[in-house]
């Protein structure tokens, strides 16, 4: 490896998937190499853009250039877009002295791929999809290194290209957390339940459908909330604009003195009867609330999967049903692996969950060896690994 200065810049964005395992990278470059200069290269439309400067880097801001599917308009405007933003590329790799670039997909990424390899600057991808996006398969096409979360993502690397399951480069919270558990996990989860107001010493099962919830996780499990209660408390992320209708459900089940609100600001339960059952939109530092949750109901997004596989949590995974099923080959993986159960949203009734979860939580020796199977499964050091093999790179 150099002893200079190495110059690595990352490039994607557009969700939180594609923005914190690029951070989670970024950030353990600089903990390896210190003296690293490292910039990001995303939209100025997609969370990086403020997310990137928040975390203390550079963002250089192109525009979206997205690969036309079909014969329309935008795909006669595709070619001249595609210059243009390979233009700008160009001219911010070299103003970085780039010696490495690094792609998570998303739309920015491919450009630079591209523009990279004509350039003769080392390209290496990540991939956290069971399935690859065209990025990323673009990428493939060109990259020195490959780093997965799965190991079958339909990638096609050059001959001489290495790619191997690395894992999720895991947010801070979520690697801090990973770290807890491993060491001392009655003492993480008895803190987290008093900043949550939660009891440490009672089953809780946390549902989310992330920050826009998930209707039919929302009804099915609010319609059980009196069968649940019997045997743990609940954590219900609604996702925004869904609550008064959990609520309602909820209370109709369990009865209105059973729910209560968690206040997200200052992470306090209002519980003055007793309530069990904790409803609220969103809540930004869910790992308080991973620390707590013997059983997590959820979609199956690749970030979520390779969390809650990280953290050793059992889980009910429910795939959103669009797409090609992507979010089901998300979930299969630590599913056969024995980390937990795979539903269809079709499947996931208010009758599966009153035949089945309270079942599930009856048998504790079971949901804990679903949580010993996820952490076989799950990887906890991605961000380091992907980190040196960007490092051993550069020249």
């Amino acid at each position: 490896m150099t002893q200079g200065k190495p110059h690595i810049v990352l490039a994607g964005g557009g969700t939180a998937g594609h923005v914190n395992p690029l951070l989670a990278v970024a950030d353990a470059i600089r903990e390896i190499r210190p003296e690293a200069q490292v910039s990001v290269i995303g939209t100025s439309v997609g969370l990086e853009h403020d997310l990137v400067p928040q975390a203390g880097y550079e963002l250089d801001a192109i525009a979206k250039v997205p690969f036309p599917r079909r014969p329309n308009m935008a795909a006669l405007r595709f070619p001249a877009a595609w210059r243009r933003e390979s233009a700008k590329v160009r001219a911010i790799l070299e103003r970085r002295e780039a010696q490495v670039v690094v792609g998570f997909g998303g739309y920015a990424s491919a450009p630079v791929y591209a523009v990279a390899h004509r350039m003769g600057i080392p390209v290496v991808v990540h991939e956290q999809n069971a399935r690859a996006g065209m990025a990323n398969k673009l990428g493939a096409r060109w990259a020195d290194f490959i780093g997965t979360v799965y190991d079958d993502t339909g990638l096609k690397p050059r001959r001489d290209a290495r790619m191997e399951r690395v894992g999720l480069p895991l947010r801070p919270a979520i690697a801090t957390l990973a770290t807890r558990l491993e060491t001392d996990p009655y003492a993480a989860r008895v803190a987290a339940a008093e900043r949550l107001g939660v009891d440490p010493d009672r089953p809780l099962v946390l549902v989310t459908g992330g920050s826009l919830g998930a209707v039919s996780l929302n009804r099915s499990v609010a319609a059980c909330a009196g069968d649940l209660l019997e045997h743990a408390q609940v954590i219900h992320l609604t996702g925004r604009g869904k609550i008064d209708e959990v609520r309602a459900l909820a209370e109709r089940s369990a009865g209105r003195d059973a729910i209560g609100q968690l206040h997200v600001d200052d992470l306090t339960v209002r519980d003055a009867s007793g309530a069990d059952y904790h409803v609220t939109e969103y809540l930004e530092r869910i790992d308080l609330a991973f620390a707590c949750a013997d059983l997590v109901v959820c979609r199956s997004g690749a970030g979520s999967v390779s969390e809650l596989a990280a953290l050793g949590l059992p889980a009910v995974y429910v795939p959103l049903p669009i797409g090609n099923g992507e979010q089901r080959f998300n979930a299969e993986p630590v599913v056969k692996a024995g980390g937990g159960l795979l539903v269809d949203d079709r499947d996931f009734t208010e009758e599966w969950v009153r035949n089945t979860v309270p079942g599930l939580l009856a048998q504790p020796e079971r949901l804990r060896e679903f949580g010993r199977k996820a952490w076989e499964y799950g990887i906890r050091d991605a961000a380091g690994t992907m980190a040196r093999r960007v490092l051993d790179l550069v020249e």
